[in-house]
């Protein structure tokens, strides 16, 4: 029953597409079909667009590494470069109000392109009541009903629970409550060796927290991390402090006299001990958001892990009925969800659309960075490729050295037959501006050749990158 509530579409005036979810594959999935023109409405329920990542993931987790880092230089390293600044400290409360700022900025800024682009924004919860209607439960009170010739899930995910371990956001947190600490805690354990919780990990203990994670794998980093750069990337971080107990599962937890004891289990031995901390941040991963879309009445099939299931062209089991982003296959990365969400509109449009996932980069936002795209050293050797692998390290970076950030290295991994670019690995100062060139060249099937006879500014970051695919083919000149 068509409401056409305050200029809404109705049956009679159907919307050209509905996107269902305002994170980053839903926001810029209505804005590319307001821009080719097509009648467009996007349902948000949080209250604020941007999703997980801008409210309370990528993006504010963002503002508190890079000022935690500025703080950490501040205390530890501000002297040898001489500049001496007297009774430096944590001004928390300040921190928190910095990271809140910027994430209000960016969400009035998303529904600014919103309304820019002719796109109704409906805050409130959308379910489906067939394969063309969408009911809204609003935010402000009431209910409405939208038509659309197309329909885009864009939902997300949430944070996977750890089955035994009641999160609270207060003592046992998520990625979200992490980013809402009133204090710096005494000692934190983080449960899961993955980019979230290595990034969070890395914020306390810069703020004065002694850090511990426990990972059931034997290394960090998770899928796609190249295992020499993993390695590395654990004794860097060993070296600022965190500490790392791998192979270890968690079994339970208990809240008790103001801290949380875990039980952990050695993945091998089977040997159990107890372990403690003030707070504990589960990061385990994340898991689709579907719950109350109401996808069986349409008939939309699912996987064993909750994804929606669909085919090359983003359609589910229901005909005119897309999904992208985090709610169906592949990484869970705002800039995947992004790609997805252009080309779902642009086969709605125009009737092709393209993503390469071969050319999906993946960032780490420690310090050092850590940045990568395309094949891993250890998928190489299982796939049976030969390859040649090139390398360069920073120390030997005339950038690197005058800024005192010397630790890390950039690894190039190219077919042996023909130079073809297969994977590019960084770890190092701005890792995750340098992987944009990696991405370009993996694009493009460049040659590591073709990237060290292009010219690089000196002096730059850069040109690691440019000697690393020198040595891939051929020997670099600075090392």
């Amino acid at each position: 029953m068509p409401l056409g509530r305050r200029g809404l579409a109705s049956s009679a005036d159907p919307y050209d597409v509905v996107v269902i979810g305002g994170g980053p594959g839903g926001y810029v999935a209505a804005i590319k079909a307001g821009q080719l023109g097509l009648k467009t409405a996007c349902i948000e329920s949080r209250g604020a667009l941007g999703g997980t990542c801008l409210n309370v993931g990528c993006i504010p987790s963002k503002a508190m590494l890079n000022n935690s880092h500025l703080y950490h230089q501040a205390a530890h390293d501000f002297k040898s470069r001489g500049i001496d600044v007297k009774d430096v400290s944590v001004n928390l409360a300040q921190m928190l109000k910095a990271k809140d700022k910027a994430v209000t900025g960016l969400t009035k800024g998303v529904e600014g392109l919103l309304k820019k682009n002719k796109v109704d924004y409906l805050k409130g919860f959308g379910s489906f009541a067939g394969p063309t209607t969408v009911n809204v439960k609003l935010n402000d009170g009431g209910e409405t009903q939208v038509e659309a010739k197309n329909i885009i899930i864009a939902t997300g995910s949430e944070v996977t629970p750890f089955p035994g371990i009641e999160i609270d956001e207060e003592q046992i947190v998520s990625s979200t409550g992490a980013l809402e600490l009133k204090k710096v805690p005494e000692k934190m354990i983080v449960i899961g060796g993955g980019v979230i919780g290595l990034e969070m990990g890395s914020v306390w203990s810069r703020l004065g927290a002694k850090v511990e994670v426990v990972e059931f794998l034997g290394a960090i980093g998770g899928a796609g991390m190249d295992g020499e750069v993993s390695k590395s990337f654990q004794k860097l971080l060993e070296k600022q402090g965190l500490k790392f107990s791998l192979g270890k599962k968690v079994l339970d937890a208990e809240k008790r006299d103001g801290k949380v004891y875990l039980n952990v289990e050695d993945a091998k031995s089977g040997k159990k001990e107890q372990i403690d901390a003030d707070v504990v941040l589960v990061a385990i991963g994340r898991r689709p958001v579907t719950e109350g879309l109401n996808l069986e009445a349409i008939g939309v099939e699912k996987d064993n892990k909750g994804r929606i299931v669909v085919d090359d062209q983003y359609n589910t089991t229901c005909k005119g009925v897309k999904c992208i982003g985090d709610a169906t296959f592949g990484p869970m990365l705002a800039h995947k969800a992004e790609e997805e969400g252009i080309a779902a509109v642009e086969i709605i449009k125009h009737g092709h659309g393209h993503v390469n996932y071969g050319a999906i980069p993946a960032v780490v936002y420690t310090h050092p960075e850590v940045a990568w795209v395309g094949k891993t050293a250890e998928d190489l050797k299982n796939e049976g490729v030969e390859f040649n692998v090139g390398s360069f390290p920073y120390i030997a970076n005339s950038r690197g050295k005058t800024n005192g950030d010397t630790d890390g290295f950039v690894k190039f991994l190219v077919e042996k037959q023909t130079d073809k670019v297969l994977g590019v690995h960084i770890i190092g100062p701005n890792a995750g501006e340098q992987i944009a060139s990696a991405v370009l060249a993996i694009e493009y099937s460049a040659s590591a050749e073709d990237i060290a006879r292009t010219c690089h500014a000196h002096p730059t970051l850069s040109e690691a990158f440019k000697e690393a695919a020198m040595a891939a083919y051929d020997k670099p000149i600075h090392f």
